[in-house]
């Protein structure tokens, strides 16, 4: 009885989670909406982690041009191609764009290593072309987490420059699954 207890309550926590994320989802888009067109900051939860990275959420269809017209040449999707907010034209309207397309499709309940690995092979490509690359997922959750491993690991960040306002807020509701994802070392991505 214990067990099924707290394997319901897990499940009820996700779920007040999600529930949450998608009230702040239109909370932001409501205020959003007096910004300018071009203005980066409307797309939901966008971050310029570093001076060649910007995250988001999922971006509407008319701000991939705000996305192109910042400069960026690369767009890297986590998001499901199932999610509530994907954009399944997304890779056309990328491409039409001029702008490459890479979709790394990560399961909100189920991240691994191996997403993580793609993510950094991925980001480190993007960087040595000296391209600018827009990462983005649903929310802006999953791109945060692996964002944050990415900088500690590969450029040395101190947590605090590699922790996203995203990352800061969602770190004490993070489930097992992404707790799990923090927590990887060095060795075992290089692995």
């Amino acid at each position: 009885m214990g067990k099924h207890l707290s394997g319901m309550l897990g499940e009820l926590t996700r779920n007040v989670f999600r529930l949450s994320i998608c009230i702040s989802s239109l909370f932001i888009n409501f205020h959003v909406t007096g910004l300018e067109k071009d203005d980066l900051n409307s797309i939901l939860n966008f971050f310029p982690i570093t001076e060649t990275i910007g995250t988001a959420g999922q971006p509407t269809k008319a701000q991939f041009s705000n996305i192109k017209n910042a400069n960026f040449s690369v767009v890297v999707n986590l998001n499901m191609p199932n999610s509530e907010n994907a954009l399944s034209e997304e890779e056309d309207i990328v491409s039409s764009l001029g702008m490459k397309y890479i979709h790394i499709p990560v399961p909100w309940d189920a991240p691994s290593i191996f997403h993580v690995k793609e993510f950094f092979s991925v980001i480190d490509a993007i960087e040595t072309a000296g391209e600018k690359g827009f990462v983005h997922c649903a929310a802006n959750y999953r791109v945060s987490a692996f964002m944050y491993k990415y900088l500690t690991m590969r450029k040395n960040f101190s947590s605090a420059q590699a922790t996203s306002p995203v990352l800061k807020r969602w770190l004490p509701e993070m489930d097992d699954n992404w707790k799990s994802i923090m927590a990887l070392t060095p060795d075992q991505i290089d692995r």
